[in-house]
């Protein structure tokens, strides 16, 4: 995969209708998607010259941050109804030249900023609340 722009990176909220359709969320310039994987220390007396030893288990999650600008009043108004009734919402993640990351997350931070001499600006925190699935491009 060659170097690719970060403004390529998309998150898309889904509407939640049958079949679902996504919109773009803000025009966001700084995005942060993060996966981590819990592990599960099983280490006793009994382990190899005393080496930690892992279960083949644990938690895995993803964590989505941005912040931008407003794009239209429909995906600002889908966000805003995802905070304020805590819904698990299904979002996309389009990876540029890679692959797209879809699964339900909970937005749990929705912050404005708004200088007065400046554009009002927004950022936003999600937390995978279930299992995501990938498509590569």
């Amino acid at each position: 995969m060659s170097a690719q722009k970060g403004k390529d990176l998309l998150i898309k909220i889904g509407d939640g209708a049958d079949p679902e359709t996504f919109a773009t969320v803000a025009g966001l310039r700084a995005t942060t998607l993060a996966f981590n994987a819990q592990t599960v220390d099983i280490t006793s007396a009994d382990s190899a010259n005393m080496w930690r030893e892992l279960l083949d288990a644990g938690v895995k999650s993803a964590t989505l941050s941005g912040s931008g600008v407003f794009k239209d009043a429909a995906s600002d108004e889908a966000l805003r109804i995802a905070f304020f009734n805590q819904a698990l919402t299904d979002y996309q993640i389009v990876i540029p030249s890679f692959g797209t990351v879809q699964g339900p997350f909970k937005l749990t931070a929705l912050a404005y900023d708004g200088p007065y001499d400046g554009e009002l600006k927004l950022s936003m925190t999600l937390a995978s609340a279930g299992a995501l699935s990938f498509t590569s491009a």
